[in-house]
């Protein structure tokens, strides 16, 4: 009876020992995963960029049929700037209220660049550069950009930028995100 415990200690030792290799083991492991390089914060700004991009898009086109109305934010009617200022604000991001002054905010970028959240701009009085129109990117494939806006005789609907119409009273395009 005395040596029950001697016995059962140096069973209990001698299964240890085993255990101790796959425990080293798996301690590199877990450090050699703890220390691999972490994404770049440029990385993880432009994957969160895309989501609330897709957010806006998204919220954007529920307004898809609504009826033009001057100044209009609403369900009830929605004009060009009131669909982006409202669109971009279900993201948390306040942009201001005219086309006039939303041509001057974030950053001018070449039509190549555009991707989907990106505003475009458009001048569409006759013989005027000046812009009065605007509406946000919704598909880029190459050359085929569609995007979401809110026109005077139809309504907040979806176009293309290479339509005839679009093309010619293109402007300029602008990232805010």
């Amino acid at each position: 009876m005395r040596f029950l415990p001697l016995i059962l200690i140096l069973l209990i030792g001698f299964t240890s020992c085993k255990s101790s290799k796959l425990a080293t083991k798996n301690k590199s492991e877990s450090i050699a995963k703890t220390h691999q390089p972490k994404k770049s914060k440029r990385a993880t700004n432009t994957s969160l960029e895309s989501v609330k991009a897709e957010n806006i898009v998204d919220y954007a086109q529920q307004f898809e049929g609504v009826r033009y109305k001057y100044g209009g934010t609403t369900k009830r009617g929605m004009d060009c700037s009131g669909l982006i200022q409202t669109s971009y604000k279900s993201e948390s991001i306040l942009l201001p209220r005219t086309t006039n002054d939303l041509a001057k905010t974030g950053d001018w970028i070449d039509l190549k660049e555009v991707k989907k959240g990106d505003l475009l701009f458009f001048a569409t009085k006759k013989n005027s550069r000046k812009v009065n129109h605007v509406g946000i990117v919704t598909y880029v494939n190459k050359d085929d950009i569609e995007f979401i806006h809110a026109s005077t005789s139809k309504g907040v609907i979806n176009s293309k930028l290479k339509e005839h119409y679009w093309y010619f009273a293109f402007v300029q395009a602008r990232r805010v995100l």
